[in-house]
């Protein structure tokens, strides 16, 4: 077996292990530090929606109700929950087990990506950016927020120690920004919160629109001169 895959495996399994306290967990830390971080992202999707890792689908009833929303996990127990959560709320979303370093659409497909307090555990966090911004549409919108590097050295000094422990048993990273991963793939931030002392990063970041072809901006010019004339 490729190493990726015995990777990618290995932490499918340990998903799906944790999958029946993750959102007691969960809830927690949105208590005590994540605060109203996930109705600032949903609230802002739009059109038809991806949300990468969406685990039990604790995001599902922060939605608006006029998205097309699809969902995408790796552990088939974690989708399992969010499927029955789904079907309490009435609502119809896509739900597939995938990779989000691998996506499994075309490239421009959504008009949001969502990415809810994942890529702290996603092996590749820059590869799975990366993929986040190619399924977006010119002009399309990626929602995150994580837990990140602390704003204060001692602060990141033991977040360094911790993730000597938490790395290779749990997958979970403490001095990642998301931020920077989205400004490498040339996303324009459009809004971006950070608090806790620095420890949560919250980000609105927009795909650049397609550049207009030779075509369009002579048909542009051409309809300006048209109107100039008739004025």
């Amino acid at each position: 077996m490729p190493a990726d895959q015995a990777h990618r495996d290995r932490w499918r399994r340990y998903w799906d292990k944790h999958s029946a306290s993750y959102d007691k967990e969960m809830r927690f830390f949105d208590r005590v530090l994540f605060g109203d971080s996930r109705p600032w992202v949903c609230s802002q999707a739009t059109g038809d929606t991806l949300e990468v890792a969406i685990g039990t689908g604790l995001n599902l009833p922060l939605y608006p109700p006029s998205i097309r929303l699809t969902g995408i996990d790796l552990s088939p127990a974690m989708l399992a929950i969010a499927k029955q959560r789904a079907n309490e709320l009435g609502r119809d979303v896509d739900l597939r087990e995938g990779d989000a370093e691998a996506l499994p659409f075309p490239g421009e497909s959504f008009d949001t990506v969502v990415c809810t307090f994942s890529l702290c555990a996603i092996p590749g966090d820059a590869r799975a950016v990366s993929e986040m911004t190619r399924v977006l549409r010119p002009g399309g919108l990626l929602l995150l927020a994580d837990h990140i590097a602390a704003a204060a050295w001692p602060a990141r000094a033991i977040q360094r120690v911790l993730e000597i422990f938490t790395v290779p048993l749990q997958g979970e990273h403490f001095l990642r920004r998301p931020l920077h991963r989205a400004q490498a793939q040339g996303l324009t931030i459009e809004r971006r919160e950070r608090f806790k002392l620095g420890l949560v990063e919250r980000l609105a970041a927009r795909k650049p629109p397609a550049p207009r072809t030779s075509q369009e901006e002579t048909s542009a010019a051409g309809g300006g001169e048209d109107q100039a004339v008739g004025s």
